[in-house]
């Protein structure tokens, strides 16, 4: 057991390192963006290490797993960077009839879409990892959002709280 926790660490950090040294190129953009950047590269470790954590994967495993993984990742944040142009190009448009029918049908088109990456994606998790860890990889990504979205209320929560205490 201890010698599949040793190489199960070293897998991961030798992917960790990898996705790292890959994001190089966002050094050159200017400090914003590559703040911004540096946080997601953080937070996407951070989940990495979560999955890994969760899903107790095989060193044999991870190496089928990742690459799966990583494309269905960019697929997701795809659909969903889409989502928010168009959400983006809504606003400030006049609030019609017409105009909440034609947000409610793009909604549903878009649950539409990410329900078959999901479909399809299962389909490819499972020809690399058992069902069960399959089904834990989707509790763990809730999970991960989860608290994610309960530490990122917490810091609004807690500049808010030291906001009123200065005004004071």
């Amino acid at each position: 057991m201890m010698k599949r926790s040793s190489k199960l660490i070293r897998a991961v950090i030798v992917f960790l390192c990898m996705a790292v040294s890959s994001t190089g190129s966002l050094l050159a953009q200017d400090a914003d963006q590559s703040d911004a950047a540096s946080k997601q590269d953080k937070i996407k470790a951070l989940e990495i290490a979560y999955i890994s954590k969760e899903l107790d994967l095989t060193p044999e495993e991870a190496q089928k797993f990742w690459p799966v993984y990583n494309k269905y990742s960019r697929e997701v944040n795809t659909l969903i960077a889409e989502r928010k142009k168009k959400n983006q190009e809504l606003k400030g448009k006049p609030r019609t009839d017409a105009a909440a029918t034609a947000t409610l049908d793009k909604e549903l088109d878009y649950e539409k879409k990410m329900l078959e990456i999901k479909t399809r994606y299962r389909q490819e998790f499972s020809k690399v990892l058992p069902a069960r860890k399959v089904g834990n990889l989707y509790r763990a990504e809730r999970e991960f959002r989860g608290m994610m979205i309960r530490q990122l209320k917490e810091r609004k929560d807690n500049r808010m709280m030291r906001g009123r205490g200065r005004q004071q």
